[in-house]
């Protein structure tokens, strides 16, 4: 087992975002001395965690000193972004070699969003190819590893992000999330993962004329506090047209809730003991708190996954075909992965099925909501079974095999990208290896402030293990 982190004696010390926003707000420190801190960490962990798709550090380090940094909430901490969304100067390269290497030309509107907030970014994270599996390998690169163990998949596809957040180079980190890439990485790297409301921030680029937007951009955290105040810095410049205000969340709410509990994935399969045993440690705790839980079935049945896999490959397909058109000029559909192929090679086999698919994602939304009706929250893992080791989901290996297994892995998350409801993973258990494990709870459109509150709530009283401790 080999553990990788930069947590030591420096500036940021074990300080979250908001501690270090405040540090430079009362002039302890500069944002240049707290850009020049998390550089260090990163030459420190890059080496041995491939998370750095793009270092920008000399922009970054003018932005600090110039005082070129917008005046939020969160203004001269280093972060980074996600390289598939548009930071001026940087090319998107998506995590796949068929991308043209040609730096952007404008942020998107996210990325405004993004660095509102005073956040100075250093450059961009890796993703495994168009963000489309749930780890952060490729065929033909080194893989982005896991900070707690080396041996294990980071999650993804905001693996990078992850990644460095996890190691303690970066206290927040750019994450994006459309089927489980907030959520999934952050469970795997012993993080907070909030996937918000579709349309509480700035849509994404690449999906937001698509039949059904899956993609809600956010961020990885190590505290919850730091979601909270990036949430709410964000909504105080750009409010939510249609929807309840957030506002800042800074600590539990007293109001006891009606949690229901998911224990069986759409997939059928039954949860590893370690995930069920962490899964009943947080219910009992739940109660503890005064809450009231209640096991239930899983509301929607195997067509809806069938439904999403073919919305799934139907992503691959669009690649394949019009990715010029997509992504942008140059694009090379030669050097398009084979996993990506083999999403789009199953696509076509049932192409038949795609009008239908798309219906059956939509009708999903009054099957979920329904839920609501009688619980506030509801409780699952966030994902079926304990983070794997680098190899086994391997985007070059049989695309049967690894598409199998990564169905058996990410059976939790996807239902909130195609209904556009909010969830959050958060880090209340390890396994048997020391490994973090994802406690996923899950709200109606809307309700981030329930789910921020209950967060505050848990991290009191199940504290989140430390990768340093």
């Amino acid at each position: 087992m080999k553990k990788v982190h930069a947590f030591g004696d420096d500036c940021l010390g074990e300080l979250d975002a908001v501690a270090i926003a405040a540090e430079i707000k009362a002039g302890t420190f500069s944002a240049t001395e707290a850009a020049e801190a998390a550089l260090a960490r990163i030459d420190v962990v890059n080496p041995h965690l491939n998370a750095v798709a793009f270092d920008d550090r000399e922009r970054a380090r003018t932005r600090a000193a110039d005082d070129g940094l917008a005046p939020g909430a969160l203004r001269g901490v280093p972060s980074i972004i996600k390289n598939n969304t548009d930071f001026a100067g940087i090319a998107t390269l998506h995590g796949s070699a068929a991308v043209a290497d040609r730096p952007a030309a404008a942020n998107e509107p996210f990325t405004d969003q993004f660095v509102g907030t005073g956040l100075n970014v250093l450059g961009a994270s890796t993703l495994p190819a168009f963000g489309l599996t749930a780890t952060t390998e490729f065929s033909d690169r080194p893989p982005t590893l896991n900070p707690w163990d080396t041996d294990y998949s980071c999650g993804a596809s905001s693996g990078g992000s992850a990644a460095l957040v996890a190691a303690g180079a970066l206290p927040i980190a750019h994450a994006n999330d459309g089927g489980g890439s907030i959520r999934i990485p952050a469970a795997a790297c012993g993080l907070v993962g909030l996937k918000p409301t579709r349309g509480r921030v700035a849509a994404a680029l690449e999906s937001r004329s698509a039949p059904v937007d899956l993609v809600s951009n956010g961020v990885v955290t190590r505290t919850v506090r730091d979601s909270a105040h990036f949430y709410a810095d964000i909504e105080r410049r750009s409010p939510a047209a249609g929807m309840e205000p957030i506002g800042l969340v800074e600590g539990p709410s007293d109001r006891r809730l009606r949690v229901a509990v998911l224990v069986e994935p759409l997939t059928g399969q039954l949860l590893d003991a370690d995930t069920r045993t962490a899964l009943t440690t947080v219910g009992e705790k739940l109660g503890d708190l005064g809450h009231r839980t209640e096991l239930i079935p899983m509301p929607l049945d195997r067509s809806y996954a069938d439904d999403f896999i073919q919305y799934w490959g139907l992503m691959a397909f669009s690649l394949e075909r019009f990715g010029g058109r997509i992504i942008g000029k140059g694009f090379d559909r030669k050097k398009i992965d084979p996993f990506t192929h083999g999403l789009a090679r199953m696509f076509v086999r049932h192409i038949w099925r795609t009008p239908a698919a798309i219906r059956g994602l939509r009708k999903a939304d009054a099957v979920l909501a329904s839920t609501y009706d009688r619980f506030d929250v509801v409780l699952s893992p966030t994902l079926a079974h304990t983070v794997p080791k680098i190899g086994y989901l391997d985007p070059a290996g049989d695309f049967d095999e690894v598409f199998d297994r990564l169905m058996q892995y990410v059976a939790f998350t996807p239902v909130n990208n195609t209904t556009g409801t909010p969830a959050i993973s958060l880090p209340l258990a390890t396994d048997s290896a020391g490994l973090p494990i994802g406690i996923h709870f899950m709200a109606d459109r809307g309700n981030e402030r329930t789910l921020l509150e209950l967060a505050f709530e848990l991290e009191a009283a199940l504290p989140f293990a430390r990768i340093n401790a």
